[in-house]
Protein backbone atom coordinates (compact mmCIF):
# COMPACT_ATOMS: atom_id res chain seq x y z
CA UNK A 1 0.00 0.00 0.00
CA UNK A 2 0.77 3.71 -0.53
CA UNK A 3 2.24 5.76 1.84
CA UNK A 4 -0.41 7.80 3.48
CA UNK A 5 1.54 11.03 3.28
CA UNK A 6 2.08 10.44 -0.41
CA UNK A 7 -1.58 11.25 -0.55
CA UNK A 8 -1.27 14.50 0.92
CA UNK A 9 -0.57 16.61 -2.11
CA UNK A 10 -3.64 14.97 -3.60
CA UNK A 11 -6.24 15.37 -0.72
CA UNK A 12 -4.79 19.54 -0.63
CA UNK A 13 -4.87 19.23 -4.77
CA UNK A 14 -8.75 18.34 -4.43
CA UNK A 15 -9.77 20.63 -1.87
CA UNK A 16 -7.74 23.44 -3.51
CA UNK A 17 -9.52 22.79 -6.76
CA UNK A 18 -13.06 22.19 -5.18
CA UNK A 19 -12.66 25.44 -3.42
CA UNK A 20 -11.89 27.51 -6.83
CA UNK A 21 -14.61 25.47 -8.69
CA UNK A 22 -17.12 26.44 -5.74
CA UNK A 23 -16.56 29.90 -5.94
CA UNK A 24 -16.41 30.38 -9.90
CA UNK A 25 -20.06 28.33 -9.64
CA UNK A 26 -20.92 31.22 -6.99
CA UNK A 27 -19.94 34.20 -9.17
CA UNK A 28 -22.03 32.52 -11.73
CA UNK A 29 -18.84 31.71 -14.30
CA UNK A 30 -17.17 35.31 -13.83
CA UNK A 31 -13.68 34.61 -12.51
CA UNK A 32 -13.70 38.51 -11.84
CA UNK A 33 -16.91 38.42 -9.48
CA UNK A 34 -15.11 35.13 -7.85
CA UNK A 35 -11.96 36.72 -6.90
CA UNK A 36 -13.29 39.70 -5.46
CA UNK A 37 -15.93 37.44 -3.39
CA UNK A 38 -12.46 35.21 -2.47
CA UNK A 39 -10.33 38.20 -1.67
CA UNK A 40 -13.48 39.67 0.54
CA UNK A 41 -13.90 36.71 2.64
CA UNK A 42 -9.97 36.49 3.25
CA UNK A 43 -10.48 40.53 4.79
CA UNK A 44 -12.78 39.72 7.42
CA UNK A 45 -11.73 39.78 10.72
CA UNK A 46 -10.30 36.89 12.29
CA UNK A 47 -12.24 35.57 15.34
CA UNK A 48 -8.82 35.99 17.29
CA UNK A 49 -9.63 39.83 16.72
CA UNK A 50 -9.91 41.87 20.38
CA UNK A 51 -11.74 44.75 18.56
CA UNK A 52 -14.78 42.62 17.51
CA UNK A 53 -15.05 40.02 19.74
CA UNK A 54 -19.03 39.20 18.85
CA UNK A 55 -19.32 41.32 15.47
CA UNK A 56 -21.14 39.72 12.67
CA UNK A 57 -18.06 39.24 10.63
CA UNK A 58 -16.74 37.29 13.70
CA UNK A 59 -19.06 35.07 13.44
CA UNK A 60 -19.01 34.31 9.80
CA UNK A 61 -15.07 33.90 9.91
CA UNK A 62 -15.74 31.37 12.45
CA UNK A 63 -18.45 29.68 10.43
CA UNK A 64 -16.50 29.78 7.51
CA UNK A 65 -12.95 28.00 9.37
CA UNK A 66 -15.29 25.23 10.72
CA UNK A 67 -16.55 25.49 6.61
CA UNK A 68 -12.65 25.01 5.80
CA UNK A 69 -11.81 22.50 8.14
CA UNK A 70 -14.74 20.33 7.33
CA UNK A 71 -14.55 20.54 4.09
CA UNK A 72 -10.41 19.95 4.28
CA UNK A 73 -11.47 16.82 6.26
CA UNK A 74 -13.99 15.71 3.91
CA UNK A 75 -11.48 16.32 1.06
CA UNK A 76 -9.21 14.37 3.14
CA UNK A 77 -11.55 11.69 3.48
CA UNK A 78 -12.26 11.18 0.05
CA UNK A 79 -9.01 11.50 -0.70
CA UNK A 80 -8.51 8.52 1.94
CA UNK A 81 -11.25 6.47 0.42
CA UNK A 82 -9.99 6.62 -3.37
CA UNK A 83 -6.43 6.11 -2.37
CA UNK A 84 -7.96 2.70 -0.64
CA UNK A 85 -10.05 1.92 -4.02
CA UNK A 86 -7.04 2.66 -5.69
CA UNK A 87 -4.68 0.28 -3.77
CA UNK A 88 -7.23 -2.52 -3.77
CA UNK A 89 -7.49 -2.38 -7.40
CA UNK A 90 -4.06 -1.92 -7.84
CA UNK A 91 -3.62 -5.44 -5.33
CA UNK A 92 -6.58 -6.88 -7.85
CA UNK A 93 -4.55 -6.19 -10.84
CA UNK A 94 -0.93 -8.06 -9.42
CA UNK A 95 -3.25 -10.45 -8.46
CA UNK A 96 -4.75 -11.57 -11.70
CA UNK A 97 -1.74 -11.00 -12.97
CA UNK A 98 0.16 -13.31 -10.70
CA UNK A 99 -2.65 -16.17 -11.63
CA UNK A 100 -2.00 -15.22 -15.10
CA UNK A 101 1.52 -15.51 -14.77
CA UNK A 102 1.15 -19.02 -13.32
CA UNK A 103 -1.32 -19.99 -15.63
CA UNK A 104 1.31 -19.65 -18.97
CA UNK A 105 3.87 -21.12 -16.65
CA UNK A 106 1.81 -24.77 -16.12
CA UNK A 107 0.61 -24.20 -20.25
CA UNK A 108 4.20 -23.84 -21.05
CA UNK A 109 5.40 -27.27 -18.81
CA UNK A 110 2.55 -28.85 -20.13
CA UNK A 111 3.36 -27.97 -23.75
CA UNK A 112 7.33 -28.97 -22.80
CA UNK A 113 5.98 -32.31 -21.97
CA UNK A 114 4.12 -32.52 -24.47
CA UNK A 115 6.74 -31.09 -27.59
CA UNK A 116 9.22 -33.82 -25.11
CA UNK A 117 7.06 -36.72 -25.72
CA UNK A 118 6.47 -36.10 -29.09
CA UNK A 119 10.15 -35.06 -29.73
CA UNK A 120 10.69 -38.75 -28.25
CA UNK A 121 7.99 -40.27 -30.59
CA UNK A 122 9.32 -38.74 -33.87
CA UNK A 123 13.01 -39.62 -33.10
CA UNK A 124 12.43 -43.25 -31.96
CA UNK A 125 10.43 -43.87 -35.33
CA UNK A 126 13.32 -41.95 -37.28
CA UNK A 127 15.41 -44.11 -35.55
CA UNK A 128 13.90 -47.14 -37.03
CA UNK A 129 12.51 -46.04 -40.20
CA UNK A 130 16.82 -44.93 -40.74
CA UNK A 131 17.82 -48.74 -39.18
CA UNK A 132 15.65 -50.64 -41.84
CA UNK A 133 16.72 -48.04 -44.64
CA UNK A 134 20.40 -49.16 -43.75
CA UNK A 135 19.24 -53.00 -43.58
CA UNK A 136 17.41 -52.39 -47.06
CA UNK A 137 20.48 -51.21 -48.30
CA UNK A 138 22.90 -53.97 -46.85
CA UNK A 139 20.89 -56.90 -48.07
CA UNK A 140 20.86 -54.81 -51.67
CA UNK A 141 24.57 -54.26 -51.48
CA UNK A 142 25.44 -57.75 -50.28
CA UNK A 143 23.21 -59.38 -53.24
CA UNK A 144 24.68 -57.07 -55.71
CA UNK A 145 28.23 -57.85 -54.51
CA UNK A 146 27.32 -61.45 -54.65
CA UNK A 147 25.68 -61.62 -58.50
CA UNK A 148 29.12 -59.15 -59.48
CA UNK A 149 31.01 -61.77 -58.65
CA UNK A 150 29.49 -64.44 -59.83
CA UNK A 151 29.63 -62.40 -63.33
CA UNK A 152 33.16 -61.20 -62.73
CA UNK A 153 34.13 -64.90 -62.26
CA UNK A 154 31.64 -66.30 -65.03
CA UNK A 155 34.08 -63.63 -66.98
CA UNK A 156 37.16 -65.36 -65.98
CA UNK A 157 35.90 -68.74 -66.43
CA UNK A 158 35.81 -69.74 -62.32
CA UNK A 159 32.52 -69.63 -62.41
CA UNK A 160 30.26 -72.73 -63.04
CA UNK A 161 26.85 -73.51 -63.05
Amino acid sequence: MANPRARVPLAIGVVVAGAGGYYLYAAGGDSKVAQKKAEGEHNLPHVHDQAYPFAPQADAARIGGSRQKSAQKQGEEIAQELGSKLDHTVDEARSKLSDADQKVEKYTKDLSKQVSSELGRVESETAKELKDTVNTFDKTVERKTVEAKKGISSWLGFGGK
